[in-house]
C-alpha cells in the first residue's frame, strides 16, 4: 500500500469511539509506569513528580520558559551548553499554562507532556487504523506504550508533543489533508530538530501525488481541478517554516549565519557523522566481558530496529511513513553523541512498530493480551529502575 489513500475519514466523534479502547489501553499502561516510578523513588528517597519533571533536558525547558533563549553553561573541557539547542515549542505552552493557571512551568511541561501523550496516542491509532484496521492500531498504540523507555512519554520532554503532532500531520497526508498536514509539520519542526522528518514526508507524498496526476493526465484520467493542488502546494509551504525559521533564527541571534544552529549543537558534541562515532562506541564494549553483552545488546537492537523498517517496506506501508521512519531513524542513530539517549531519539519512529502490531492483530485476543500486559509490567519496572539512575534518559 504506497498510494495515498483520501476516504473520508470518521467524524471527530465516531473517531473517538473508536480510537477508545487503545486509548484506555494507553492510559492504564502509562498509570501502571507511574505507579512503578511512585514506588522504585519512594524506596531510593527521591521524588518521582521531580524525576519527571526537573531534571536534566525539562530543566532546559522550564528555564526557555521563564528566562527566554540566552543562557549557557560553560564546561571545564570548553564545551559551552546554550539553551538555543532546545527548541520552542513546549517551552512556549509551559508558559501559556503558566500564565493562564497557578501552576508553575515545570508543571505545565508535565501537563502538556500528558495531553499530549494521549494525543499521540490517538495520532498512532489513526494512522495505524487507517493503514492496517482498528486491531493493528490498537495494537500499535499499545506497543509504543510499553517501549522499555515508554517513561518518556510522561516527562515534561519534548517526545510526546512531537509525536503527537507528527502522527497526526502523517494522519492529514494519509487522507489528503494537505494544509492540515503542513501546518502540524511547521509546529513539529517548531519542537525538535527531528521536525526535518515530517517535512520530508509531507514533501515526498506531495511530489508522489503530482507525479500520480501528471501519469493520470497522460491517461485521460479526470483532472482533480486547481482546489486541490493549491491546497497541496501550500500545505508543502507551510510545512518547513517552523524548522527553517527556528534555525534561521538561532543563526542570525548567534551572529553565525544560517547554519549557526550546527555551531550550538557542536557545542553539545552533538552533530551528524553517518554513525561512526556510534559505531566506535558499541567497538568499545568488548574490550571487555561485561560491557561486551551490552555491545551484543546494542548490536542485536541496531539490527531489529532495521529489521523493522525493512519489514514495512515490504507490507509496502504508505510513502510518506517510509520517508517519516527512515529519517528518525537515521538521524537517531547516526548523531555522534548521546548514545544512552538513542532509545528515546528513535522513540518517535512509531511506523517501526506497525509490523509488530499487525502480527499481533492476527493473533487471538487473549494471546496478544497477555505478550502486551507481560511486557507493559517489564517496561514499568525498567522505566522506574532506568529513571531513578544517574544519567539522562
Amino acid at each position: 500500500m504506497t498510494d495515498l489513500e483520501t476516504r473520508a475519514a470518521p467524524s471527530r466523534a465516531g473517531a473517538l469511539r473508536r480510537a477508545a479502547p487503545a486509548l484506555l489501553g494507553y492510559a492504564a499502561v502509562r498509570a501502571l509506569g507511574l505507579v512503578a516510578l511512585a514506588l522504585c523513588s519512594a524506596a531510593r528517597d527521591k521524588s518521582a513528580y521531580t524525576l519527571l519533571t526537573a531534571r536534566w533536558d525539562a530543566l532546559w525547558y522550564t528555564r526557555v520558559a521563564e528566562l527566554g533563549y540566552g543562557y549557557e553553561v560553560r564546561l571545564a573541557n570548553g564545551d559551552v551548553h546554550s539553551n538555543l539547542a532546545f527548541f520552542p515549542l513546549l517551552p512556549w505552552l509551559e508558559r501559556l499554562v503558566a500564565a493562564v493557571s497557578p501552576l508553575s512551568y515545570a508543571d505545565g511541561g508535565f501537563l502538556v507532556s500528558l495531553v499530549a501523550s494521549l494525543a499521540a496516542a490517538w495520532g498512532i491509532f489513526a494512522v495505524a487504523d487507517h493503514v492496517y484496521g482498528r486491531r493493528a492500531g490498537v495494537c500499535a498504540v499499545l506497543l509504543w506504550a510499553v517501549l522499555p523507555v515508554g517513561i518518556v512519554q510522561s516527562m515534561a520532554y519534548s517526545e510526546s508533543l512531537f509525536t503527537a503532532l507528527a502522527a497526526w500531520s502523517l494522519y492529514a497526508v494519509l487522507t489528503g489533508r494537505w494544509v492540515t498536514a503542513g501546518t502540524l509539520a511547521l509546529l513539529a519542526g517548531l519542537t525538535r530538530p527531528v521536525g526535518v522528518a515530517v517535512v520530508a514526508a509531507v514533501w515526498v507524498a506531495g511530489l508522489a501525488s503530482f507525479t500520480r496526476e501528471r501519469r493520470a493526465g497522460d491517461a485521460d484520467s479526470p483532472d482533480p481541478g486547481p482546489g486541490p493542488r493549491t491546497r497541496r502546494v501550500l500545505g508543502m509551504l507551510l510545512a518547513p517554516l517552523g524548522t527553517a525559521g527556528y534555525v534561521l533564527w538561532v543563526g542570525h541571534r548567534a551572529g553565525k549565519g544560517p547554519l549557526g544552529y550546527l555551531d550550538v549543537q557542536a557545542g553539545w558534541r552533538n552533530g551528524f557523522d553517518g554513525g561512526y562515532a556510534f559505531a566506535r562506541f558499541v567497538a568499545e564494549k568488548f574490550t571487555s566481558f561485561p560491557s561486551a553483552l551490552a555491545g551484543a545488546g546494542l548490536i542485536a537492537g541496531v539490527v531489529s530496529v532495521v529489521w523493522l523498517y525493512v519489514v514495512g517496506v515490504r507490507q509496502r506501508q504508505p510513502l510518506p511513513l517510509l520517508v517519516y521512519t527512515g529519517v528518525v531513524t537515521a538521524l537517531a542513530l547516526c548523531a555522534s553523541s548521546y548514545f544512552g539517549s538513542k532509545p528515546r531519539l528513535l522513540m518517535p519512529a512509531f511506523p517501526l512498530l506497525l509490523p509488530l502490531a499487525l502480527a499481533l492483530a492476527r493473533l487471538r485476543m487473549r494471546r496478544s493480551a497477555l505478550v502486551l500486559g507481560s511486557v507493559a509490567v517489564a517496561s514499568a519496572g525498567y522505566g522506574a529502575f532506568w529513571l531513578n539512575g544517574s544519567g539522562p534518559p
